[in-house]
């Protein structure tokens, strides 16, 4: 079950985005603190399963990381995990959510389309080894 995350709970954040990530995007305890603690932030997480954080400013809201580890990856958490930021993010007065996603990552970029993002843009080079971002942006309209 998932549940609200806070800065205090960042050192486990940081060892689930390690999991869930490769070692050059994995987000350190200090900088999830930092995110958490942005206005409009914040996150939910299945504790060593996956996690969710983002940010609502005036009426946008933007995903800065979800990820599930691999052992509890294709069993619809990253849904869940989506679902509760999108209802989050319109209690807050969001209209719309945006984000960013390797370009050849296909089962991410299957679970955001199937929950009604589009493409937005395209940000050449985003990622390491030269991966193109996409913009994805709900809803798809």
């Amino acid at each position: 079950m998932i549940q609200p995350t806070t800065a205090a709970e960042a050192p486990a954040l940081a060892a689930l985005h390690a999991s869930a990530f490769p070692p050059e995007e994995a987000w350190s305890a200090d900088a999830l603190v930092l995110m958490l603690e942005m206005p409009g932030a914040y996150g939910f997480w299945q504790p060593g399963a996956g996690l969710v954080l983002a940010r609502v400013a005036a009426d946008e809201a933007e995903i800065l990381t979800i990820g599930v580890a691999p052992a509890a990856r294709r069993q619809g958490l990253g849904a869940v995990l989506l679902r509760a930021a999108l209802t989050r993010a319109l209690a807050q007065g969001a209209s719309t959510m945006f984000l960013e996603v390797a370009a050849d990552n296909i089962a991410a970029l299957a679970l955001y389309t199937g929950l009604g993002f589009t493409a937005a843009g395209r940000r050449r080079h985003y990622y390491g080894q030269g991966r193109d971002a996409l913009v994805l942006r709900w809803p798809a309209s």
